[in-house]
């Protein structure tokens, strides 16, 4: 029979069968006097073999050794069956966190506590979507850093802050609308709305958990998505929040 029809019967394509010619998995068989190979059962019976070992996992660059030796395929079934056991393990988390992403109608990209605690950045994306993009990105960037496990305990604690308001909307329309033209009263005006806002919610988390400082990687997506006034507003923003020992301290280099 010809690559054609071996393959049709084998359930692969042609290109598969040129692949296994070329890793010395399936031997090739002689031309005939027209230049066609012609295969026979015996070739078909050993793709079928081949096509059910992968089918349990087993990878190419190993199957010459297990198609030929019985006793090596009985030791390759416990490392597969530990394998099949973790990408479960895998696929049960991940189904795990899309059921709560549904429930609680999360943002896919952005980690499942936030959905959990009900942060929902839609109502922010349509009032100001730029800078509720900036924040977006911002959750992306904090939860690499810190990992899942310690970015949960800070969304945790930080919760209050992140759950809009009528007021924090309002406040972050103002800072949208800073541009160049915005005089320095404005942004001293804004920046102290901005404390005096926030300044309670803070004083009601207590302590945060030690976690990896990520301010450096922070503050340089901030410069990269704010303007310069509005980077302005921020720097004066964070100075307010300062206990008064500390209000000269440096903030993060550009």
């Amino acid at each position: 029979m010809r690559s054609s029809e071996l393959a049709a019967l084998a359930g692969v394509t042609v290109r598969t069968l040129r692949h296994y010619h070329q890793i010395g998995l399936l031997e090739e068989p002689q031309r005939s006097v027209n230049g066609y190979r012609s295969y026979d059962v015996g070739h078909l019976v050993r793709i079928l073999r081949i096509s059910r070992l992968t089918a349990l996992g087993v990878p190419l660059a190993v199957l010459p050794d297990v198609l030929d030796d019985p006793e090596a395929a009985e030791a390759l079934l416990d490392e597969l069956d530990q394998q099949a056991a973790a990408e479960i393990e895998r696929l049960t988390s991940r189904r795990a966190v899309i059921a709560t992403l549904r429930e609680h109608r999360g943002m896919p990209d952005l980690p499942p506590v936030l959905a959990e605690l009900g942060v929902d950045l839609r109502a922010s994306s349509e009032a100001v979507p730029e800078l509720a993009r900036y924040e977006r990105e911002q959750l992306v960037l904090l939860a690499h850093v810190l990992g899942e496990t310690d970015f949960a305990t800070v969304a945790r604690s930080l919760a209050p802050l992140m759950v809009g308001d009528p007021a924090a909307t309002e406040l972050v329309r103002r800072l949208a609308r800073v541009d160049q033209d915005t005089p320095e009263a404005e942004v001293e005006r804004l920046a102290t709305d901005l404390a005096d806002h926030y300044r309670p919610l803070i004083a009601g988390l207590g302590d945060l958990p030690a976690v990896v400082d990520p301010a450096e990687l922070l503050w340089a997506h901030l410069q990269q998505s704010y303007n310069e006034r509005q980077q302005q507003v921020n720097e004066r923003f964070v100075e307010l929040l300062q206990p008064p020992d500390r209000a000269d301290e440096d903030l993060p280099n550009d």
